[in-house]
This record gives C-alpha cells, structure tokens and sequence, in this order.
C-alpha cells in the first residue's frame, strides 16, 4: 500500500456547529496486512475554536500519521526470514557466548515452533502456546531464557520498522517453580585440602577463584598487569571464551572491577610470576602459551582431584558460590556480598544466596529465642 503525507481535512457538522479533523491511517491487521482506515477526531465548537486554532489542535494528529508514512510495508515476513537477517547484522556483534545461546533457543526451539508465523502473528495467544509447550520437562528459568531471546529478536524487528506483533512478559502466564536444587558450594576446609595438593599452576588459579569469588574464564584471563602490588588489588577487566578460548570483555559492566588482593594470594602470585617466563602478558597460559581450557581443566585435573580427596563434585562456579556463602556466613552485608561478587542487580545475591544463615542472624534468633524460654521459666 503506498504511503503519503497527509494534510487531513478540516469540517464542522453538528446542530451545535463543531470542527472535525479528518485523516486516513492505516492499521495492521491480524494477517500482517495494513488496512486504510478513515479517522475523524473532534477538535471544539466552532463558537470558541477558530479555523486557525482548529488546525494547531490538530496537527499532532497528523504528526502522528505521517512520522509512519515511511515505514516499510515489508508485513509478510516470517520469523525464519527475519533470524536470517538478525544472524548476519546482530547476532555477530554479540559475545560468543550470548550468541551461541540464542543459537541454540533458536534451533532447539524458537524456529522448530514459530518459525513459520509470520513476525505480525507472534502475538500473546501464539507466545502463550509456545510457553506451555516449552513448559513440558524443561525448567522455568530455560523458558525465560528462551522468551528472553525472543523478545529481544521482535524487538529489533520493531527498532527496524517490519510490521510485528507484540507481547509483554508480564502478560505471559509462566510455568510453576519447582523445587530448587541447592547450590553446590565449596566450603573452606574443601577448598584447603585441594589447595594443599594441588600441583602448579592449578593450585593458584584455585587459589584466586576461591578467594576472589571470580569465575573461571576471569581467571584464566588475568593478565600479569592486572596484578598491583603496591595497591593490593588484581584488576578483572576480561573473560576467556569456554568453547573458544578467546579472550574478550567481562559479562557485563558491573563485573569489571578492582577486588583486594589477600596476603595468602599474593604469596602465590609472587611465586607463580618467578617461575613466568614473560613471553605473553596471561598470568595463566598451557605448554602452547594459550589460555587454559576451563572445561578440560575442570574434567582432567579438578574432578580427579576431587575424586582422590573424596570431596562431593563440584566445579568452579562451585567455588564462587563458596566465597559468597563465606562471605554471607561471616556476617558481611549484601551490598558487600553484591560488590565483590560484582552482581549487576542486587536481587541475584540475596536471591542465589539468601539461604546462608550468617553469624548476625544466627546471634538474633538465638538472642531471642533465649528470651523467650527465659519468659517460659526454662
């Protein structure tokens, strides 16, 4: 359908005589086709509304209408013809592993069942649908996770001006939580006993993951000037890709930050750079000067580690998880908890964490608790 600008029209009709503004605008239809519709809005009586003050009230209308006038009539596309789009501008400027998610949300799941839908037909109903399908054996957090990619792929449709449907989160009945399971978390006498036989350089890159609570792909991608001596801290700035090994940005702009260095991990480093023979400026490097593999580090030398201590599996997020439920337990506060874990929303600590009972509350319940056998006369 071509699209024009529009001057509209004025007319007055009425017994009591009142101005009208007239203008066409098309309407996306259910089919992702547009219909031309005829508009007629009431601008005041004639009586106290001059010709000229009727075309001022009614220009935002107009405005309206025309900022519409060049978008593309483009209504037909399906979800699969948009991705393909999306593939090649947006999905290539995303991390590695944002778009190796989105990937496979979209071929395990999205395209299989929407993919054939036209971008106009994706609305709450189709969503609601394809939510009680992905509700079946897998877990409310995959489905957010795969309604989030969603989201995000028709919102760059819209950005784009294709003619789309829409739907809100917040419209979508999700499905029930199930029981959580409980975190796997190292405590300190685990982390301790594989400290203490732990050969190098593995021992360090425990050392610092524990202690700092940094994620394994933070760590095997420190770098030597990231190290500060003399202010004590270590810089976190990047992340070693797991499936790639390619260094690249932190996983969000919370998780770049400066974190103290203790004195038990200095005295590591120290150690550790004495033996660095300097050829690249990665504090963590294999016998062909790469960063390590954090998966095969994990299944060739943690787990048999483990194994051998008899210590219940577990892998490094399990050491992150460790130092935060330390942390919590030795009475920090969140917003301590939240800035060394370098959380981007305060809610993930307290609701990953909220179950570690710390020093503080345990001494109020129990304060309380002997109060009031102090009143029952126990």
């Amino acid at each position: 359908m071509r699209r024009r600008f529009q001057k509209g029209t004025l007319i007055i009709r009425g017994k009591v005589p009142t101005r009208y503004g007239m203008y066409r605008e098309d309407v996306l239809q259910s089919d992702g086709t547009f219909k031309r519709m005829q508009r007629c809005v009431v601008l005041g009586p004639v009586s106290s509304l001059s010709e000229r003050a009727a075309r001022r009230r009614f220009q935002p209308y107009l405005d309206h209408v025309n900022s519409s006038a060049n978008l593309p009539p483009r209504s037909g596309l399906t979800l699969e013809g948009f991705v393909e789009e999306w593939r090649t501008s947006v999905a290539v400027m995303k991390k590695s592993s944002t778009a190796r998610a989105a990937e496979s949300h979209l071929r395990a799941h999205i395209l299989p069942k929407l993919g054939s839908l036209r971008l106009a037909e994706i609305n709450t109903k189709s969503v609601q649908s394809f939510v009680a399908y992905l509700a079946t054996g897998r877990s409310r957090k995959t489905v957010e996770n795969v309604l989030l990619t969603l989201s995000s792929i028709l919102r760059t449709a819209r950005a784009w001006q294709y003619a789309c449907g829409n739907f809100l989160l917040a419209d979508i009945t999700m499905p029930s939580e199930g029981v959580k399971k409980e975190q796997r978390s190292f405590t300190d006498e685990e982390v301790g006993k594989i400290l203490k036989v732990a050969r190098e350089p593995y021992g360090t890159i425990y050392a610092i993951t524990s202690d700092l609570g940094l994620r394994i792909g933070e760590t095997l991608a420190l770098r030597i000037s990231d190290v500060d001596f003399s202010r004590k801290i270590i810089r976190i700035r990047q992340s070693v890709d797991a499936a790639t090994r390619t260094v690249q940005g932190v996983k969000s702009k919370a998780s770049s930050a400066d974190l103290p260095l203790s004195p038990g991990t200095e005295s590591r480093l120290r150690k550790h750079l004495r033996n660095h023979d300097g050829t690249t400026d990665l504090l963590f490097v294999n016998r062909n000067n790469r960063p390590f593999s954090a998966n095969k580090l994990r299944e060739k030398n943690l787990h048999p580690l483990l194994e051998k201590l008899g210590i219940p599996r577990g892998g490094f997020h399990s050491m992150r998880h460790g130092a935060t439920s330390a942390l919590f337990a030795d009475g920090a506060s969140p917003a301590v908890v939240q800035k060394q874990m370098r959380h981007s929303d305060p809610r993930i600590t307290l609701g990953v964490y909220g179950h570690v009972v710390g020093n503080q509350q345990r001494d109020a319940v129990e304060v309380r608790s002997a109060r009031i056998e102090k009143f029952a006369g126990n």
